[in-house]
Order: structure tokens, then sequence, then C-alpha cells
């Protein structure tokens, strides 16, 4: 009988997060051979960013609810994709050239994509992408436009606007004060 596992250690995704780390690892050195100081943010961002993906993918999987798990599951895709944004700016900053940035790429977006299948299989409507504008609306969106319109309300019934706030709305500025 073999060791025992806990539940992420058997995901495909989790195993694949953890090469990630071990390739990060030596990228990262060769960074630091090229110039330690203009580097050292890229490298603690893509050092951490790496870690937080690993993390989040075992923390969501020990949730018992769908959308907990959902939620881990989307940080720990936010991470991967931090982690893809950090080697291109590697590679925008002149610390290193684009094919030595490939195999992690790949990495990435293969861990990516499959969190993505976890996300919709534990929670299918909350994390889907709506660009389209007869797409419905998320719930944040409709809290977003009244908390606005709230503070608008406030606003008018002050005897003084605040310095710096316009008097009125925006959409509320009459065209002859545009017009100059």
């Amino acid at each position: 009988m073999g060791p025992s596992q806990f539940d992420h250690e058997k995901l495909d995704v989790y195993r694949l997060e953890l090469k990630f780390p071990a390739w990060v690892t030596q990228f990262l050195a060769d960074l630091c051979g090229a110039s330690l100081a203009q580097s050292r943010e890229l490298r603690d961002q893509l050092d951490r960013a790496s870690l937080s993906m690993l993390l989040n993918t075992a923390e969501g999987n020990g949730r018992r609810q769908g959308r907990q798990r959902a939620k881990f599951f989307d940080d720990a895709r936010g991470s991967a994709i931090e982690c893809a944004a950090c080697l291109d700016a590697s590679v925008a900053k002149g610390f290193v050239v684009l094919p030595r940035i490939e195999p992690g790429k790949a990495m990435l977006v293969r861990t990516v994509t499959m969190l993505t299948k976890l996300l919709e299989r534990f929670d299918p409507e909350q994390f889907r992408v709506r660009e389209s504008p007869s797409d419905p609306v998320l719930p944040f969106e409709h809290a977003h436009a009244a908390a606005v319109a709230t503070l608008w309300r406030a606003l008018a019934r002050c005897e003084e606007t605040p310095r710096g706030w316009p008097r009125r709305r925006p959409c509320e500025v009459e065209t002859s004060t545009i017009s100059s």
C-alpha cells in the first residue's frame, strides 16, 4: 500500500502546477545572472504567484461547497494568468528572450484550461464572461449603479458640493458649457 494522499494531490491540474515552481526556480536563477536589482520585483511577483496558484488549487479542492471551491479555483486561475504576465514582462524588459519562456507559458496555458473546466463544473453560472450587450448583467453591476445613484442623490441634498466634485452629474452637463 502506497503513502496516503490528500484529495488535491490526485488532481491532474495540481500535479501540473507542482511542475511549474520547479521550472520557475531555474528560470529565476537565470534571471539572477542578468540584473539582480532590476529584476527583483518581477522575480518576487512570479515566485509568489506560482505558489499562490498551487496553494489555491489545494485549498479549493478541500472545500465542500461548489461555489467556495470555484472561488479558489478562480483565484488559482488568476495567479496562473499573473505568472504568464510576469513571463511576458521578463521578455518586454529584456531580461530573457521569448524562446526561454515558452515552456513555462505552455504549462500555464494547460493549467488555465484545466482550472477553467473545474470552474465550470463547480459553479457554471458565476464565472461566465458576458461581453454581449444582450447577455444578462451580473448582480454587482446593478449594485454599483444603485450606489452611484444614491451618491448623486446625497450630493443633491448637500448645500455645498465637495471640493473638486462636479455640481451636476456628468450626463446632465449642458452642451453650452462643453462647446467652448
